[in-house]
């Protein structure tokens, strides 16, 4: 099986998924990709586009304007050119869907008390999935290679 990894994806800081990758004979391609993270090759019928945290999908969706707009021409893309995205939020905490997002309480708020929170950002995820088709998932950190692979078989 050969995975293609973003060239835009920082290095060093995925090192826990490149280790379960290599353990399972996953080959792994870096390459820029027109959405998203990873892709499995040859298609790029579904596209998995990973975030570190609750605190990086909340400043994707809710941070400053510029921002958002980044994030939403991306979910654009992918739906105008055919391909599944998927949204993976690697988070400690245990969220399965988007109701559970609802509980969040994001950290910035003791420096930026108007800073998107839970309910809001379930909504705008709720709405951003219905929009444009992609799918928001979470999973621990520690899962996240193998939820990559699950999702784009």
């Amino acid at each position: 099986m050969i995975l293609i990894e973003d060239s835009r994806q920082q290095k060093n800081k995925h090192e826990t998924k490149h280790a379960w990758w290599a353990e399972h004979s996953v080959k792994l391609i870096r390459c820029k990709l027109v959405v998203g993270d990873y892709a499995l090759m040859p298609s790029l019928s579904k596209i998995v586009d990973t975030k570190e945290n609750m605190a990086e999908i909340a400043q994707n969706i809710g941070g400053t304007r510029e921002e958002h707009q980044r994030f939403i021409r991306e979910v654009k893309l992918a739906q105008e050119i055919g391909t599944q995205l998927y949204i993976l939020v690697e988070c400690e905490e245990p969220y399965e869907t988007i109701d559970d997002v609802a509980a969040w309480v994001n950290p910035r708020t003791e420096y930026s008390p108007k800073c998107i929170q839970g309910p809001r950002l379930a909504k705008a995820m709720r709405t951003i999935e219905s929009r444009y088709g992609c799918v928001f998932m979470f999973c621990r950190p520690e899962e996240a290679a193998e939820t990559i692979i699950d999702l784009l078989r």
